[in-house]
């Protein structure tokens, strides 16, 4: 009972739970065998509940159930919150010893609507130090590897709800992405993971919520159906969020075969004629993607941004540090904060310190016009097409990868710089399973960029690719216990 539980997808699960196949109380003891046997080696999920309470509150679950009561799609289905994210009952730490005892006054907007959709939150997911960088380690927790490979990064910043997935921990994921923390965890365990437009998911109100647009919450599945269904609860206007999209996410279209690629137009980036460093063999894996694409019938054309590339990073550096500045500087009168603090996030503050409005307001110029480029690239093409990453998974007590071949990283994210057109966009943005490495158990993802607002059509070429590849997307990596 125990193993075939876990093995259910998130949608599976919830028919098997409605339909009185399985209780709530079987699935949640499933997963916490699963979680005692496994999260002692993987380190996905922290500050789990006790087992006493979740049991409580799966009995709870039946008894709704056996008076005829549903809350939703999610109902008696554990979940544990990516820790970016507020969970009543559980400290908010972000990864960070300085807010190791930091508790919630109330649920982040995401954590109350999987709630209302019934899902049971067990604990939070690992991340790396206040979300920054794509490699999921820190001081209060430790590091997160690879759920293919222990000896390698999960990659981040949604690496703790990655691995969990993968390892059937959860059976679902939320996580948030900022510079493809959403899109690479997913790409590197061999799940999909979509970050959605932006204003798509609204996030918990902060301390400014006219500017600070560019991270977004989203999920993460193994399967396409759970992607959709995950996205389409997580989404909706909320009055807290005054830029968040009023238009919900409509499902009833969504088509789960290859009909869908005939005559998609797949403009293929690559490395951007060169200026992306990219590891040998990851173009490879997503050109054998592609390919399977357009034997269903997309039109798969080699194409170029169109757009200075060195610009574009120069612009995504000087917004990603007047939002990241002001969140260091609000830690920094905490005790410890500044010796504890890794030393990723008192860089991007100390840069911060020396930008003027000036320059901000000529990156925002900036980014409106790659915006407006944007639109006339997708005049000629549905989606645009690129690695989910630079680098294959690194070893795990790396920081970051320091040089790609023979070029220096000169910082902490450059290796990730294929993931900022999306974010600076404001676009919607999929990673979808592409490969494996040639001799290491290493998986790739293949992220595609959708037009503006266009969720709904990604999700639809994510599932007829889904249709496609069939149970090839159904490997899953070894336990290891």
């Amino acid at each position: 009972m125990t193993t075939s539980i876990t093995d259910l997808n998130a949608s599976e699960l919830s028919e098997q739970i409605h339909d009185r196949q399985v209780s709530c109380v079987e699935v949640m003891q499933a997963y916490l065998q699963r979680i005692e046997q496994l999260n002692p080696t993987y380190n996905a999920i922290v500050n789990l509940a006790p087992a006493d309470t979740l049991m409580l509150q799966a009995r709870e679950c039946d008894a709704e159930l056996a008076r005829g009561t549903s809350r939703g799609w999610l109902h008696g289905i554990p979940q544990a919150i990516k820790d970016t994210g507020s969970a009543l009952g559980f400290p908010s730490t972000r990864g960070s010893r300085v807010l190791a005892n930091h508790m919630p006054r109330h649920d982040s907007i995401m954590t109350e609507r999987m709630k209302a959709a019934g899902c049971i939150v067990i604990g939070k997911t690992n991340i790396p130090e206040l979300g920054l960088g794509s490699h999921t380690f820190n001081t209060l927790f430790g590091a997160t590897p690879n759920a293919w490979d222990t000896q390698v990064s999960a990659g981040g910043s949604s690496g703790g709800a990655s691995v969990a997935l993968a390892q059937r921990m959860l059976p679902v994921a939320d996580g948030s992405d900022f510079m493809g923390s959403l899109r690479n965890p997913a790409g590197w365990n061999h799940l999909f993971g979509m970050r959605p437009s932006q204003g798509r998911v609204p996030f918990d109100p902060g301390a400014d919520v006219w500017v600070d647009q560019l991270s977004t919450e989203g999920p993460i599945a193994r399967t396409v159906r759970d992607l959709a269904r995950l996205l389409a609860t997580q989404s909706g206007h909320d009055v807290r969020q005054p830029l968040s999209i009023r238009d919900s996410i409509d499902l009833s279209t969504l088509r789960y075969s290859p009909e869908a690629l005939k005559g998609l137009r797949i403009g293929w980036l690559g490395d951007l004629n060169g200026h992306l460093a990219t590891e040998p063999g990851i173009l490879d894996v997503c050109e054998a993607a592609l390919r399977v694409m357009q034997g269903a019938g997309a039109v798969v054309e080699p194409t170029s941004l169109g757009y200075d590339a060195s610009t574009l990073w120069e612009c995504w550096l000087v917004w990603r540090r007047a939002l990241v500045g002001p969140k260091v500087a609000a830690l920094l009168p905490l005790p410890h904060a500044a010796e504890w603090l890794k030393p990723e996030a008192l860089w991007e503050y100390d840069n911060s310190l020396k930008m003027s409005y000036m320059d901000f307001q000529q990156a925002s110029q900036r980014r409106t016009s790659f915006y407006q480029h944007m639109l006339q690239r997708f005049e000629t093409c549905d989606v645009l097409a690129l690695p989910v990453a630079q680098v294959w998974p690194f070893p795990l007590a790396d920081r970051w990868p320091q040089h790609i071949g023979d070029r220096p990283m000169d910082t902490y994210h450059r290796w990730m710089e294929c993931t900022i057109y999306a974010t600076l966009a404001g676009l919607p943005a999929l990673s979808m399973p592409a490969g494996f490495h040639p001799q290491r158990p290493w998986p790739m993802g293949i992220q595609l960029i959708g037009k503006p607002q266009g969720d709904v059509a990604l999700l639809q070429v994510a599932a007829a690719y889904e249709a496609v590849r069939g149970d090839w997307l159904l490997k899953r990596p070894d336990s290891r216990c």
